[in-house]
């Protein structure tokens, strides 16, 4: 219960709610967030930590990048049954969508 507890913790901030959506269909890098939710790094970096400590998110470094992904593989099936949820559920809200619009658009531009 206690696991359950921290991953809707984690989840109940909008930022981090937004962070999560946008890395269910890709990895990004803390530059390419920064970016996209016009946040500073730290920021970025804090919001991240929270989601990773709740088992939502891993992190790999190359060179001195770091890259986040959405864990699949969550420690139980309750608490992957919660992340699948969430995702279903806001793949297709209007914030989600823009964020997912906007990031296109930023890969476009490079």
């Amino acid at each position: 219960m206690d696991k359950t507890i921290e991953i809707l913790k984690a989840l109940s901030d909008k930022t981090r709610l937004r962070l999560f959506m946008s890395l269910y269909e890709e990895e990004l890098c803390v530059c390419q967030l920064t970016d996209l939710f016009e946040l500073a790094m730290s920021t970025i970096s804090k919001h991240m930590s929270i989601l990773k400590h709740a088992g939502l998110v891993s992190c790999t470094k190359k060179g001195r990048w770091v890259f986040y992904k959405m864990i699949n593989e969550i420690e139980n099936n309750e608490n992957r049954r919660i992340g699948s949820l969430i995702v279903e559920k806001l793949k297709n809200e209007d914030q989600i969508l823009l964020d997912r619009k906007k990031l296109h658009e930023m890969k476009c531009s490079i």
